[in-house]
C-alpha cells in the first residue's frame, strides 16, 4: 500500500489517538503528519508487514516524547488546564475510522480523566480500551513486557470512573444547551435551576492570556453570577453559535473585541454538572 492510501485509511484514527494522548489538536495533527513522513522515508518500508501497528508505534512514541518534554510547562500553566476543543467538521459516516471521533471517549470530561494517568499509563490504556490492541502488540509499541502492560492497563482502568450512560443523547443535549443560553440571556433563574445542578462546577481555561477564573468556580449561584456579569459587560457585543464540541453539543461565543470562548458540558442526573470553557487564544487558533 502506498503512502497516500495509508494516509487516507489511518490518519483519522491516528489523530484520535494522538489527540487523546495530548489534548492538543494542533500537536496531534503535527505528530500524525510527521509520522507518515517518517514512515515514507524508511529505507526498509517495503518489509513492514503490519503497517497500521507500525504507524501506531511511531505516533505513540512521539506523543510520549512530547508529553515528557512538556511536563514542566504544564506544571507552570496559569489556571485550570483544559484540552483544546475538538470541533466537528462534518465527518463522513461512510469512513469507519471516524467512529473514533464520535465516541463519548472524546468528551472533555473523559479527556480530563485521562490526564490523571501518567503518559505511559495513558498510552497502554488507550491502545487497549479504545483501539483494542492485544497486550502483546501494546508491549511492542511501548517497549514493555506484555505482563507489565496488562498490569498497567488494569491499574489505569480502576482509576477511570466514567459512566457514558450519564450523558444525554445528542438531540437532548442540544436542546439543553440552547435552553441554557436562552435562559441566561433572559435572566430566567427558575429555568436554569431545572437545567443546571446546584453543585455545578465551571472550569475556565484562559492560560493567563485572557481574563478567566484561575480556579474552578463551584456552585450554581457563583456560576450564574459569573455569567450575568459577563453578559452585562458585553451586552450587544456577543454572538452565539451552536456546534459539536468533543462529540457533544457546545457553544462558540465571539466578542466584538475578537475574544472567543468555546463551551462544552458534562451531565449527571439529567442536569449540567460541569461546564468547560476554553478562552486561551493559543488553544483556539484552529477554531
Amino acid at each position: 500500500m502506498n503512502i497516500e492510501e495509508l494516509y487516507k485509511r489511518y490518519k483519522t484514527e491516528l489523530f484520535s489517538l494522538a489527540y487523546r494522548m495530548l489534548g492538543s489538536v494542533m500537536d496531534a495533527e503535527d505528530i500524525v503528519q510527521d509520522a507518515f513522513l517518517s514512515y515514507d522515508g524508511l529505507p526498509n518500508v517495503g518489509e513492514i508487514r503490519n503497517e497500521r501497528a507500525f504507524l501506531y508505534k511511531i505516533v505513540t512514541n512521539r506523543c510520549l516524547d512530547l508529553l515528557r518534554s512538556s511536563a514542566k510547562k504544564r506544571e507552570m500553566y496559569v489556571g485550570p488546564w483544559l484540552p483544546e476543543p475538538l470541533l466537528e467538521k462534518g465527518a463522513s459516516d461512510n469512513d469507519p475510522s471516524h467512529k473514533y471521533l464520535r465516541s463519548e471517549s472524546i468528551s472533555m470530561a473523559y479527556l480530563l480523566l485521562l490526564q490523571q494517568l501518567s503518559a505511559t499509563e495513558r498510552a497502554v490504556f488507550l491502545l487497549r480500551e479504545i483501539f483494542h490492541y492485544s497486550f502483546e502488540e501494546i508491549a511492542d509499541i511501548v517497549g514493555k513486557s506484555s505482563a507489565n502492560c496488562r498490569q498497567i492497563f488494569h491499574r489505569a482502568k480502576k482509576s477511570i470512573h466514567f459512566d457514558p450512560g450519564e450523558q444525554p443523547s445528542v438531540s437532548v443535549a442540544e436542546e439543553k444547551v440552547k435552553e441554557f443560553v436562552n435562559s441566561l440571556l433572559q435572566g430566567n433563574t427558575m429555568k436554569l435551576l431545572e437545567l443546571v445542578s446546584e453543585k455545578v462546577v465551571l472550569y475556565s481555561d484562559g492560560g493567563g492570556k485572557v481574563s478567566a477564573a484561575q480556579v474552578p468556580v463551584a456552585g450554581f449561584e457563583q456560576v450564574l453570577k459569573l455569567h450575568q456579569n459577563m453578559i452585562n459587560r458585553h451586552a450587544g457585543k456577543m454572538t452565539f453559535s451552536f456546534l459539536m464540541v468533543n462529540g457533544l453539543p457546545g457553544i462558540h461565543i465571539r466578542l466584538d473585541d475578537g475574544l472567543q470562548y468555546v463551551y462544552t458540558f458534562a451531565y449527571r442526573d439529567h442536569k449540567i454538572e460541569a461546564i468547560y470553557t476554553v478562552a486561551n487564544p493559543e488553544k483556539l487558533r484552529h477554531v
